[in-house]
């Protein structure tokens, strides 16, 4: 049974984007290929940013005490969205936009410095030829 829903899925997905392709290009014409055009230049952009970030953002994540499953996930996000730009069509366009536009999730705060008993400070070395009787 989960094999049939997948492949409904599956088969379901490119049949949508077809039909509101060939419906949105009699309504506004060749536009219609800028935006493809334009959603694949951005999709691509958008996986290669997010590839380029993933060691930055997982470096922050440790200096900041936040999850590192947190980084990765919104790394993810983004070359999912950028995939479904670089999908043609309307439908996984608009899914990509939903992805971009959801607001990034907080990490907990780290936790406050611990109070260890060091007393920060500076220092020198005096031989007791320099000390005043």
């Amino acid at each position: 049974m989960r094999g049939l829903l997948i492949l409904i899925i599956l088969l379901g997905f490119p049949t949508l984007e077809i039909v509101v392709l060939l419906k949105l290009a009699d309504v506004i014409g060749w536009w219609l290929l800028v935006w493809l055009l334009a959603g694949a230049v951005w999709g691509g952009w958008l996986v290669r940013e997010a590839g380029a970030m993933v060691p930055l953002r997982l470096f922050a994540a440790l200096q900041s005490g936040h999850s590192l499953s947190l980084a990765l996930l919104l790394g993810f996000r983004n070359v999912l969205a950028g995939l479904l730009l670089i999908f043609p069509g309307v439908v996984s366009d608009v899914l990509a936009l939903i992805l971009l536009l959801l607001p990034s999730p907080k990490g907990p705060s780290p936790p406050p410095a611990a109070d260890d008993g060091v007393i920060e400070g500076d220092w020198r070395r005096v031989e007791e030829r320099d000390r005043l009787p």
